[in-house]
């Protein structure tokens, strides 16, 4: 169908490597090479030059670029309100979202979201709040759950709910958790920190610059769970999203460090490419996401 190649000869165009495009495309690379033939045969043309590391347009395909968004778009809008009239829920999502959501929020919206529409097929991709910017960007995701607000002129980034972000601690670490901390206390203290690009990096980060804490020395692991795994063997202290940190408070195996007047919320936000027409699986479970009144439990 010439629509598949349609789509696939958009993505060598975009990733300017036939390599990539295989790769995102789930193609061999002379599978992706077929397509393209089959573009120059039907329209007569040369639409490329290639090298193994480069991609340059011909004019023509230049034109047939602008040509082929426009009709993949046309065609993707269609399947969508024929959906809608059908209230046919399928297909697949692909969605990014960074290690806070995507290990302790998405599993439990999926769940649900899956007995609802078991024709849904549903893949995560989880990483930082940058690598999932990254891979919207870069077509690899249908949307992105990230954990902090950005402002991006090719992206529409919308809070869909309120996290709040603790300090926490092991249980008969010095700092005695079952009453309140002041900021003195937390004076010099070792602290445990998500990598940078990390949206828990980034307010904690924010936090400390903003109450003049003096760090005695730092911990860095690129995941929530190693964090708290850290935090857990007394190795220092953390902010950490509650959702990360709930059954452990809960059974008493790390405490929660609260400092009087000190409140630390952020938004979850779903991110999309402007101009990304969505599956009817990505826009029903979209909409779900906004929703909710940032109290999901």
């Amino acid at each position: 169908m010439i629509m598949e190649s349609l789509k696939v000869y958009i993505t060598v165009v975009e990733q300017r490597n036939f390599s990539r495009a295989a790769e995102l495309l789930h193609l061999s690379q002379p599978g992706v090479s077929l397509h393209i033939r089959k573009l120059e045969k039907e329209f007569d043309v040369k639409l490329m030059h290639r090298s193994p590391k480069w991609v340059k347009l011909t004019e023509a395909g230049e034109l047939l670029y602008v040509r082929a968004k426009e009709m993949v778009n046309l065609y993707e809008s269609a399947k969508l309100d024929i959906a809608r009239l059908q209230d046919d829920v399928s297909g697949s999502l692909q969605i990014g979202a960074s290690f806070t959501i995507g290990e302790y929020v998405l599993p439990r919206l999926f769940s649900s979201f899956a007995r609802q529409y078991p024709e849904v097929a549903m893949e995560v991709f989880i990483g930082n709040s940058s690598q999932v910017v990254e891979a919207i960007r870069d077509n690899k995701m249908d949307f992105g759950l990230i954990e902090e607000d950005i402002e991006a002129q090719d992206l529409t980034v919308t809070p869909f709910m309120k996290d709040e972000l603790i300090i926490v601690a092991a249980e008969g670490y010095p700092l005695n958790a079952s009453v309140n901390a002041d900021l003195e206390q937390l004076q010099d203290q070792v602290w445990i920190l998500r990598e940078m690009g990390s949206g828990t990096r980034s307010s904690s980060d924010r936090f400390l610059a903003q109450t003049g804490l003096r760090v005695n020395r730092s911990y860095v692991f690129n995941s929530s769970q190693g964090v708290k795994e850290a935090v857990f063997s007394g190795l220092g202290i953390a902010m950490l999203s509650r959702w990360v940190v709930k059954r452990e408070l809960s059974a008493g195996m790390l405490k929660e460090i609260t400092i009087p007047d000190i409140h630390i919320e952020r938004n979850f936000s779903l991110v999309r490419r402007i101009g990304h027409i969505p599956t009817r699986a990505n826009e029903v479970f979209a909409e779900r996401l906004l929703k909710l009144d940032g109290h999901f439990i």
